[in-house]
């Protein structure tokens, strides 16, 4: 079985990038055409989320989606997950109708065809520069101010660490969930990392089973009282689920 696996593997994660890529050729107009103004990320963030069904789907992940409450369609939320794997994008793409935008690491604008689009549509950062930090505070707020959401995986990045089932979060999706009043939608992510890990010759097809939480108000709530509280509430809302496997 492992010689079949080192044989169909290296396939496998071939197909996963022909459906990041080809998708993208083929609507490749429209994405340019509603990627000219923010005006128009309503009707990209729909074709983004045609997108990540067709990688998911397509790779043989059946996502099924356990919603605890629904999203009111009106407002804007701080959407926050646990990161195992590349396909943690598409998922979170699936979960909410709500537009919002990714706070991810500027590497991925490395990524031919998909990077053109990513660093047009989301907030880069760069870790080791303080500066970046600062620019993607005021980025994301110019964003909520205009009335779209943001997903942020509060890790800061996947674990070196494979044994670690949730790493420590970083303050900055409760801090801006705070300063502008907006509820956190915390969502936990199953079997992402057994799906697809960033290790390269495991993954499988199969079920991907995410929970979403109900969200949770930061109305009322300030920096200096409530950031530290509200961030390990919202991890501990995670883990619990990630430790019961439901």
């Amino acid at each position: 079985m492992k010689i079949v696996r080192y044989i169909l593997m290296p396939v496998y994660r071939v197909w996963f990038y022909v459906l990041v890529g080809l998708p993208i050729v083929v609507l490749m107009p429209l994405l340019i055409l509603t990627t000219i103004s923010e005006k128009t990320y309503n009707w990209f963030f729909k074709l983004a989320r045609l997108w990540a069904a067709i990688v998911l789907y397509g790779m043989g992940f059946f996502p099924k989606i356990k919603r605890l409450a629904k999203m009111d369609p009106h407002q804007s939320y701080m959407l926050v997950a646990n990161h195992t794997s590349m396909t943690d994008i598409m998922m979170m793409l699936l979960i909410s109708k709500n537009p919002f935008v990714f706070v991810g690491k500027k590497e991925l604008a490395k990524i031919p065809l998909f990077g053109f689009f990513y660093k047009r549509t989301c907030i880069l950062v760069d870790r080791s520069n303080p500066k970046s930090r600062k620019a993607v505070f005021d980025r994301a707020r110019q964003r909520m101010e205009d009335g779209v959401g943001i997903c942020i995986f509060p890790e800061g990045g996947v674990p070196d660490d494979t044994s670690i089932l949730l790493d420590t979060f970083k303050d900055g999706a409760f801090r801006l969930a705070i300063e502008h009043q907006i509820p956190v939608l915390p969502v936990t992510l199953f079997d992402n990392k057994k799906r697809f890990p960033f290790e390269f010759f495991k993954g499988s097809p199969g079920k991907m089973r995410a929970i979403v939480h109900p969200s949770i108000p930061s109305t009322g709530m300030t920096l200096q009282d409530d950031k530290v509280r509200f961030r390990e509430s919202v991890r501990q809302i995670i883990l619990q689920s990630l430790e019961q496997g439901s």
